[in-house]
């Protein structure tokens, strides 16, 4: 049979993703014999839920297994709101999926605030940072591939919390829609494993991966066998997945449909603002205002400008440290001579004046001081411990 290639939309436009497939009745899930057993003795399942395709395919695909297997547990579906940086359909495409399985849908939210307020909230600790000597270079706002903040506490610990809550004395699986496709770190992941943030004495918890190797075209087929309906930003935006609608792991065409719903302008030029701020691109070397600079005022336009020949003047000062006198693990490890504190002095001094930053510890004199100040914190730490 000759190799087909599926799209999530009718034509080729990038960022969509496209996997060749043969034809199977039914995709099949993938478990192990810890989730099998915990099934059998009614423990609750939580199935996460984003509104994105993956996660609704899950669901619908592991409610009917639940059916088949005659679990008599506890069923819920659970969405973590990320507040404004959501798409607009995220918590009623949740919605219409929990009334589609007859499930109770769990809402939870991060206390201290929403995803944008957590970026925003970051830039000034790591500005009030800055101005300590609590770290050399000064940190970027933004979530980052490698520090995914955004997840761990914006949906992981806050979904945990509510779990843990609702079954108190139960072993919880914890269910989630993640595709080997989708990146290298998912291709790695195995279908179940236990998970800390829900295991309690005697009650140990599990995340379940059950789809772990379905194709998008056996996800799509989910989805359609249901008679349900995708997300909105599929189907009306052509966008290739659903996140927060700028999303730190967005491709330029997923940015480029963001940009376009008029529900996002609002978030997008808040984000833009961070930018323009601190003087961090969003993604790394690509910078949110570069999507949709149409929607961005003259002064906020020229601010971002201001904000990129700003970046590259902080890099190329930051770029004049030697590398030992960087962050590290364990830092500070040592007393910087005279000579190395008047580097970082004078680093200080330009920084502070560039973005701008109130300034302290701007000489040779108070970076030593404030070096061994942190060496003698360190080192009482350590008797302590």
């Amino acid at each position: 049979m000759p190799t087909q290639l599926v799209t999530l939309y009718g034509h080729s436009t990038e960022g969509q993703l496209a996997f060749p497939f043969n034809p199977t009745p039914e995709a099949g899930l993938s478990i192990t014999t810890e989730i099998e057993h915990l099934l059998t003795l009614s423990s609750p399942v939580a199935i996460g839920v984003s509104g994105g395709k993956d996660s609704q395919a899950c669901a619908l695909r592991v409610m009917r297994h639940l059916n088949e297997v005659g679990h008599n547990g506890p069923r819920v579906l659970v969405h973590a709101d990320l507040g404004s940086v959501e798409w607009e359909d995220s918590l009623p495409a949740c919605t219409r999926l929990a009334d589609h399985l007859n499930l109770e849908l769990i809402v939870v939210r991060r206390k201290a605030g929403d995803m944008l307020a957590r970026w925003q909230q970051r830039w000034r600790n790591n500005v009030l940072r800055y101005r300590e000597l609590s770290c050399v270079r000064l940190i970027v706002p933004w979530s980052t591939p490698s520090m995914r903040y955004c997840t761990s506490e914006l949906k992981l610990a806050p979904i945990a919390s509510a779990l843990k809550k609702r079954f108190r004395a139960q072993s919880i699986i914890n269910v989630s829609g993640i595709r080997r496709q989708e990146s290298a770190v998912r291709s790695r992941m195995p279908i179940a494993q236990l998970e800390p943030r829900l295991t309690r004495v005697h009650y140990p918890g599990f995340t379940w991966n059950p789809i772990l190797d379905w194709s998008l075209a056996e996800v799509l087929r989910e989805i359609r066998r249901s008679g349900m309906r995708l997300h909105e930003a599929y189907e009306i935006y052509r966008s290739s997945r659903v996140s927060c609608a700028f999303c730190i792991m967005s491709s330029a065409h997923d940015l480029f449909a963001a940009a376009s719903c008029a529900h996002n302008h609002a978030v997008y030029r808040a984000m833009v603002e961070l930018e323009a701020e601190s003087t961090f691109a969003f993604q790394g070397a690509r910078w949110l205002a570069d999507v949709a600079p149409q929607l961005l005022d003259a002064d906020l336009r020229a601010r971002i400008q201001q904000a990129k020949e700003k970046a590259l003047e902080r890099q190329r000062i930051e770029g004049e440290i030697p590398g030992h006198l960087l962050y590290s693990k364990g830092w500070p490890t040592a007393l910087p001579t005279f000579g190395e504190a008047e580097l970082i002095a004078y680093a200080r001094r330009r920084i502070s004046a560039l973005i701008p930053i109130p300034g302290d510890f701007l000489t040779a004199e108070t970076v030593r001081s404030r070096y061994a100040a942190l060496l003698e914190a360190k080192a009482a730490r350590q008797i302590t411990t």
